[in-house]
């Protein structure tokens, strides 16, 4: 007979017993509005292109892009990423199609902005790598490295031509230090005070962004160490988030996700502004290649990821699953 009082009288379990109950104590959960689907609209295709590295993932067409964006908004995702991928033979060593206005993604800005106008919020990478033969984040000197500061006067005319065509959040990933203020003053001073800067503050030189170089069709020579955190730093990301807000970023995030949850922590804990963080393409590509060996299970390790991202402290998150995601939530 089991003596009352004996051991154990706290039960942890008691609140693990159904679904409804693990349900109503859950100190986390995901909504479809903190995802944010980060797409790719490629020129000169007829077809969505399959990124090979990404199943389920491809380089929108014009057409199929608004597709997206409006599948976006129907799931009830927050926002969505734009980048744009031009052809080949416009790129240059300034990466001059990415200030054009007519360049494909100023383009792909207004055709979602005409879409689905202010029912999704519209972001744009702003950043110079897609657009270089070189493909590096910024232009270079006469030695070969990325000149920070002639980098910042190209910058701020793309916040100013993706502003003009519609955008509603710039989102400078190039790591340039200095960016994120001279990309304030540029978008105030052309009558773009309302349009926000979401701060790639915190950006690792990460063995996970391989499959993306496929999806932008990246020219990269060489590594990006120079100018991306090096993953041995904490108190780094802590330096980068102070200069972001003290310049004007509005909201600010970690990428990659998974692999720096105890930086995003710390993170969340510091600021009082939207904290974003970015599942990335190796990350992404890692629970589908995974899942397709049959050694796990897919929808569970994906609602998993995203929980964990959330739990750390992000408030958004950018993952290729977002409507997916959406409509299972």
């Amino acid at each position: 007979m089991t003596k009352y009082g004996s051991f154990p009288g706290a039960r942890p379990r008691r609140l693990r017993t159904t679904p409804a109950m693990r349900r109503m104590v859950a100190e986390h959960r995901l909504h479809p509005a903190d995802l944010i689907l980060p797409a790719f609209v490629r020129e000169g295709i007829s077809e969505p292109v399959p990124i090979s590295a990404m199943p389920g993932v491809v380089q929108h067409t014009r057409d199929t892009l608004r597709k997206a964006a409006v599948e976006a908004v129907e799931a009830g995702v927050g926002g969505i990423m734009l980048f744009g991928v031009p052809e080949d033979a416009k790129k240059d060593a300034a990466g001059t199609v990415g200030t054009d206005p007519d360049g494909i993604l100023q383009v792909a800005i207004r055709d979602v902005r005409a879409e689905v106008g202010d029912d999704l919020v519209i972001m744009s990478d702003l950043c110079l790598d897609e657009y270089t033969d070189h493909g590096h984040c910024g232009v270079l000197d006469a030695g070969g490295r990325v000149d920070n500061d002639a980098t910042l006067e190209r910058y701020a005319e793309m916040a100013q031509v993706q502003a003009d065509a519609g955008v509603h959040v710039v989102g400078p990933s190039g790591m340039m230090d200095g960016q994120v203020g001279v990309i304030r003053d540029a978008l105030d001073q052309t009558g773009h005070e309302d349009v926000s800067i979401l701060a790639y503050t915190v950006k690792y030189s990460s063995a996970f962004f391989g499959p993306f170089r496929e999806a932008v069709g990246s020219s990269l020579k060489g590594d990006r160490k120079t100018y991306q955190q090096d993953p041995a730093n904490l108190r780094e990301s802590l330096r980068e988030l102070a200069l972001d807000l003290e310049e004007g970023a509005d909201m600010v995030m970690v990428k990659p996700a998974l692999p720096y949850l105890d930086v995003l922590a710390k993170i969340a804990d510091e600021v009082d502004v939207p904290v974003a963080a970015y599942q990335i393409s190796g990350e992404y590509a890692m629970v589908e290649a995974a899942a397709e060996k049959g050694w796990i299970d897919r929808d569970k390790a994906i609602l998993e990821t995203l929980t964990g991202i959330k739990r750390a402290g992000a408030n958004m998150i950018l993952t290729y699953w977002a409507t997916e995601a959406a409509r299972g939530l």
